[in-house]
């Protein structure tokens, strides 16, 4: 996510009448900061408010060590609760036990109603961070059913379900699972939950409409609209001294880490490290300096990204 995409998402649901979601995750949107504009929670929820009533924002991955650095997300919550519509609760990064991811998710969400009891949840996570299935998901459900109290349990809205594909570089990896997406679908609907996948970047048309032929309504996309806004500054740069200098700033960065494999050289692979972290660096003053010699990019670019969210307006 860029100010660029969020500028573009609030155009685009004024212009069609229709509610999006901004969910910036904690390492691009804090209560201290992140790298999408150098936004703190408040100063992000006060930008899109200011601008639009259809769009809401939701929490990403709110949770403990789900920032730029390893903490309980409890200062994080507290903020996200008193300025967002929905948080996404997902201790599941640190506590990958069963056990102790569900006491941490009711803790957190008492925590949050305590603090607001009209914002909204997400629940579970990606297969990327914790793989469940469908049995173990319904577990999850009940178990928070039997231990909230009622009134707090339907502020749940969301659930995080599986179908086998996860990201890896700037890619979707993995094999689509039909039976096993039908399943968390009609597990999600049995408690009166929506469904929603992580993990929508980057797959085919045909992958799309066969989701959606099974029900999925939800799906969240991220990294591969702030890969939309690269690829346009790259083809202003790729052959001249600016390409290199945006290299060291992604390759400096180490936000590439996470994504690719440990024999992937950097070296070796200057522009697919480029690609794939170069979304992170937008706000870094020393890319903002690179920047100023690119002239009016900002219309190429917003120009990229509508194209990109007429396209998946035509899945619906």
């Amino acid at each position: 996510m860029t100010k660029n995409v969020v500028d573009e998402v609030i155009k685009f649901s004024e212009k069609n009448n229709t509610e999006m979601v901004l969910i910036p995750s904690r390492r691009q949107v804090d209560w201290n900061g992140g790298y999408v504009n150098n936004w703190t929670t408040r100063e992000f929820v006060k930008y899109v408010r200011s601008k639009t009533n259809r769009v809401l924002i939701e929490r990403d991955h709110g949770g403990p060590g789900q920032g730029s650095v390893d903490d309980d997300g409890y200062e994080s919550m507290k903020h996200d609760a008193k300025y967002m519509d929905i948080i996404h609760i997902d201790p599941w990064k640190k506590y990958p036990d069963f056990k102790q991811g569900l006491e941490w998710t009711e803790k957190l969400i008492n925590y949050c109603y305590s603090i607001n009891p009209n914002v909204k949840y997400e629940i579970a996570t990606e297969e990327g961070i914790r793989k469940f299935e469908t049995d173990e998901l319904e577990l999850l459900v009940n178990e928070l059913k039997t231990r909230l109290k009622p009134e707090i349990f339907k502020n749940i809205k969301y659930l995080v379900i599986q179908c086998g594909t996860r990201l890896s570089e700037k890619h979707n990896t993995g094999v689509f699972d039909e039976n096993k997406l039908r399943n968390m679908i009609s597990l999600a609907e049995k408690y009166n939950l929506v469904a929603k996948e992580h993990n929508g970047d980057w797959v085919t048309s045909d992958v799309v409409r066969a989701k959606a032929a099974c029900g999925l309504t939800c799906i969240n996309i991220a990294p591969e609209f702030g890969e939309i806004e690269t690829r346009v500054i790259l083809s202003k740069i790729k052959t001249t001294v600016l390409f290199e200098r945006f290299f060291e700033i992604c390759h400096e960065s180490k936000k590439w880490v996470k994504w690719v494999n440990p024999s992937f050289n950097p070296m070796q692979n200057k522009e697919q490290i480029i690609l794939i972290s170069g979304h992170y660096v937008l706000s870094d003053p020393k890319f903002l300096a690179l920047k100023t010699g690119l002239g009016e990019v900002d219309e190429e670019i917003t120009k990229s990204i509508r194209a990109k969210l007429e396209e998946l307006k035509n899945y619906n």
